[in-house]
């Protein structure tokens, strides 16, 4: 029997301007089918109704994806005020409608600047991905049943009221991992007396990756149409290669170390480095200008190596 191909050898990250109304990870499926590539994972799911940055990582860019999962992120979201939803946002089943009062810009500010600013406690959804006994939350949800979901803490680095309307509120929020914008929004509602709910959520930052640097499936797909063209296989593929971030782009706030080549060497083929460094904690390796992974420096100026590439052969 003839062995099934599992793709191609790809390495690097497609910042992905994911559109509206796919999950996260039917979107990673896509790019992973147009770039045949064997090895994809995204880096922290945004939901259907979300729109925007989802770095993909490809190939060996997958061993930094946890870096990204827990950096720092920026959203700007949209509250519609006077309607709660089961979920918290626009996809879920309205369970209450309240009035909406006469709104101060100033008032409003101080109360958001006062409640979700710096260190907050925040109850998760229960339409969040965080997994109970092993499954994720919304699908327990979907279910009709209910746990208790304890309070996490998170940091509000900056919050920002961006516009008021009668009914809704525009919001910038640059926050710490594992914070639900949802929760934010729904905890305003509540702290209004009318309720509210996500209508609009887009997230515009990941770690240090520019926004401006966003592509679409729109792109990826004009690029792969012409496989039925005259061009060859080669040149489509070296024109989507183009569009990937280097790997290192993943861990591009650590400080780097650039190894002789004599070390590096040693380093990969698995032997422990006697020479001390002046760095300390996590660090970039290259070596002649070749990305070699990440390492840990310690307190003693030892370095030891935290996530390598393969450089076997593809």
């Amino acid at each position: 029997m003839a062995r099934r191909k599992k793709g191609r050898r790809i390495d690097g990250v497609y910042l992905l301007d994911k559109p509206q109304g796919i999950s996260s990870n039917a979107a990673l499926q896509k790019v992973k089918r147009l770039y045949d590539a064997a090895k994809a994972g995204h880096t922290g799911a945004l939901d259907p109704l979300a729109t925007g940055m989802l770095p993909i990582c490809l190939g060996e860019a997958t061993k930094f994806s946890q870096f990204l999962l827990d950096s720092d992120k920026r959203y700007i979201t949209t509250a519609k005020l006077g309607v709660r939803t089961d979920s918290s946002d626009a996809d879920g089943e309205v369970i209450e409608t309240k009035p909406v009062p006469e709104l101060d810009r100033d008032a409003l500010n101080d109360l958001i600047q006062a409640k979700f600013s710096g260190e907050i406690e925040q109850v998760p959804s229960m339409f969040s991905a965080l997994k109970h006994n092993g499954q994720p939350l919304y699908k327990l949800a979907r279910k009709g049943e209910k746990v208790e979901v304890k309070p996490r803490q998170v940091c509000i680095y900056e919050i920002k009221l961006l516009d008021l309307r009668a009914d809704e509120i525009d919001l910038e929020v640059h926050c710490s991992k594992g914070t639900y914008i949802r929760s934010i929004v729904e905890d305003l509602g509540l702290a209004l007396g009318c309720g509210a709910h996500v209508s609009m959520l887009r997230r515009l930052a990941v770690a240090t990756y520019d926004r401006s640097a966003m592509l679409t499936l729109e792109q990826l797909n004009e690029i792969a149409q012409h496989r039925e063209s005259d061009q060859s296989l080669e040149c489509i593929q070296m024109r989507l290669d183009a569009l990937l971030l280097p790997p290192w782009s993943a861990v591009e706030s650590l400080p780097s170390i650039e190894l002789p080549a004599d070390l590096a060497n040693r380093l990969l083929q698995g032997q422990r480095l006697g020479e001390l460094f002046s760095e300390r904690g996590l660090v970039r390796l290259f070596a002649e200008e070749r990305f070699l992974g990440m390492a840990e420096v310690d307190d003693e100026g030892r370095l030891r190596a935290r996530r390598l590439l393969d450089t076997s052969e593809n």
